[in-house]
């Protein structure tokens, strides 16, 4: 009895900048990277990956500079290492008006503003998509983000999604028991358009937030958006198993992934979670070509033109290890400078030298997920990653704009396709949680957050995800 493949979900990774992760290379021949403020990038965008069946385009986004790496911000400026970026929020809908499927994850920070605001603006972009937008849920972490907001310092980091699970709880409280199904009767006849008595206040009144309600839209199609975390760290780890649907995790090696995987199953099982009710994202770094040599020219090309400075710059490296010899140990230059405690430091193996690190930094992002090849070599480690490591999708990385997506588009999604690890189109009318789970457009009735449904459980406050015990 055959078995039908693993299908790979796909996801294109973007950010409304010149340089998001491939520092250097918008300098390219033709790389539209600096077109990022063209509405016309956006939607040429969107319809070329909903021609290639993507199930959707992720938008990363910062809130801050990258303003550690030799004192300043002046690095990241210089490099347009995500600065200047648009808010992703307001780039979504030029993309849905122009197409009917592809999906739409945006990252926004629970750290610095309300979650009454951000609710209404969701569930607007939920509507105007059709029930197509994600959430990427993060706290924020640049220290420059953090006195953007009126803040010395960051917040500490266990603290801060103590913070984010109170901000879900406001969230699913507005999003899923503000509004019953029915509450909107658009009775003509009557002059009636929602019925109040389906309408309620949420009354939440929390550590971190108090907001009355209730929700000023309408029931969207999925309600709650997809929600999407990224993380490895203990605490993160601990609230992705209590919220995320979608986790976007990596490693170094096969064990690395399967490793953080196992963790987050075990935290969603001990919130009363399926096990598996996470899908978990990889992001990949794919150079394709017709043939070898086509692919070697890309591929040197890349090399290249990538720039050590952004990459630094990007990793908030406490040090600049450009500026000594290549052979000078890492730990010489943090005692030279002063900055043996801080925790750059402490992340550091023993030993590194300053020629280790810039290496490392050079080729960083060629590691277990990446790969470079024709297209059957492509589908070849494509499917490796589905059935080894038992990762189930990727955000593809963009070397170059729009070269990478429609290389991938050409010449992969076809090979793809042919072995049955790619679906061959869209249903129409579709969700996005529908066309990753293939279930309901709502939560699952397990998630925490429909314990709101219909009303209820708004006067039983949920007991609060307690992290720094968990992590000490």
């Amino acid at each position: 009895m055959s078995t039908e493949p693993k299908k790979l979900a796909l996801n294109l990774f973007e950010m409304a900048c010149v340089s998001h992760i491939t520092h250097g290379l918008w300098v390219l021949e033709d790389n539209n990277r600096d077109r990022y403020a063209d509405i016309d990038y956006w939607t040429e965008l969107a319809q070329l990956t909903e021609a290639g069946g993507f199930d959707g385009i992720f938008l990363a986004d910062v809130v801050g500079a990258y303003d550690v790496f030799r004192g300043g911000p002046e690095t990241a400026i210089r490099e347009g290492l995500q600065i200047p970026n648009l808010d992703p929020l307001t780039i979504v809908p030029a993309m849905a008006a122009v197409t009917k499927s592809v999906g739409f994850g945006v990252t926004f920070s629970t750290s610095y503003e309300p979650p009454f605001a951000f609710a209404r603006r969701m569930s607007t972009l939920d509507h105007l998509t059709k029930g197509r937008m994600g959430w990427n849920i993060v706290t924020s972490y640049l220290p420059n983000a953090a006195r953007n907001f009126g803040l010395d310092d960051e917040i500490p980091h266990d603290k801060r999604y103590e913070i984010a699970d109170e901000y879900l709880d406001v969230l699913y409280k507005l999003w899923e028991g503000s509004w019953d199904d029915d509450a909107v009767v658009k009775d003509r006849q009557a002059g009636v358009f929602s019925d109040p008595a389906k309408v309620r206040y949420i009354h939440h009144a929390g550590e971190n937030f108090r907001v009355a309600g209730p929700h000023l839209v309408a029931p969207s199609p999925q309600r709650t958006p997809v929600l999407y975390q990224a993380t490895g760290s203990p605490a993160g780890i601990e609230f992705a198993g209590r919220h995320a649907e979608v986790v976007f995790t990596g490693g170094r090696s096969a064990a690395d992934f399967i490793r953080n995987t196992d963790a987050m199953r075990d935290a969603a099982e001990r919130h009363g979670r399926e096990r598996n009710g996470i899908r978990f994202i990889v992001q990949a770094g794919v150079v394709t070509g017709r043939t070898d040599a086509e692919v070697e020219r890309k591929l040197a090309s890349y090399r290249e033109h990538s720039s050590v400075d952004g990459i630094l710059a990007h990793g908030g490296f406490a040090i600049d290890p450009t500026a000594y010899p290549r052979e000078t140990l890492v730990s010489d230059i943090l005692e030279r400078e002063g900055k043996t405690g801080v925790p750059f430091a402490r992340s550091l193996p023993p030993g590194k030298t300053a020629g280790d690190l810039v290496d490392d930094a050079r080729n960083g992002r060629e590691g277990r997920y990446f790969v470079a090849g024709t297209p059957g070599v492509v589908a070849d480690e494509i499917e490796r990653w589905l059935d080894e490591d038992g990762v189930d999708g990727i955000n593809l990385r963009q070397y170059h704009s729009f070269g990478t997506t429609r290389d991938f588009v050409e010449l992969v999604v076809p090979e793809l396709r042919k072995r049955g690890r790619l679906r061959e189109g869209y249903e129409p009318g579709e969700t996005l949680r529908e066309r990753l789970f293939g279930g309901g457009a709502h939560l699952p009735a397990e998630h925490i957050g429909a314990r709101y449904r219909g009303g209820a459980n708004l006067d039983n406050p949920v007991e609060p995800l307690r992290l720094g015990e968990l992590t000490r």
